[in-house]
């Protein structure tokens, strides 16, 4: 259990360190030339390689065994953190509840928000899948 808390904080970390970095270019430079929907649309694939990547980094830096708990607990924590920071920051910096800020989100880019959630979670375990698969130690190519 220690394992899995110790990976799934720093993947929160590393995730979301990289996506406040996207996000101080995405809301100056692309929001107002492309507006909200679009600009969170090309932000999509770059957190989907910063979510691969911290992943692997994860289950290497801290020898992740490739089975399903501690692997889907490291997700699930991340996760868990994710979303709290992101209830707190909409409570202080934007001043809302946490029905009003999930109504604020746009149905497409927030669709496929909502789908990169399930993806961070599972990609610590998913990882470990491909590995067992394979038959290889993808994790070690970090």
């Amino acid at each position: 259990m220690k394992l899995a808390i110790k990976a799934g904080i720093s993947y929160f970390a590393l995730v979301l360190g990289a996506g406040f970095l996207l996000g101080s270019v995405r809301v100056p430079l692309l929001v107002p030339r492309l507006g909200e929907r679009m600009a969170e649309l090309i932000e999509m694939p770059f957190m989907f390689v910063v979510i691969l990547l911290s992943a692997r980094f994860i289950t290497q830096r801290f020898a992740l065994p490739p089975g399903t708990s501690v692997r889907l607990g490291a997700g699930s924590i991340a996760l868990g953190l994710l979303l709290s920071a992101e209830v707190m920051l909409a409570a202080v910096l934007q001043d809302q509840s946490v029905g009003e800020y999930i109504a604020s989100r746009d149905p497409v880019s927030g669709s496929v928000y909502l789908a990169m959630l399930v993806l961070f979670a599972l990609m610590p375990l998913i990882l470990g899948r491909t590995r067992l698969a394979r038959g290889s130690s993808d994790d070690e190519r970090v």
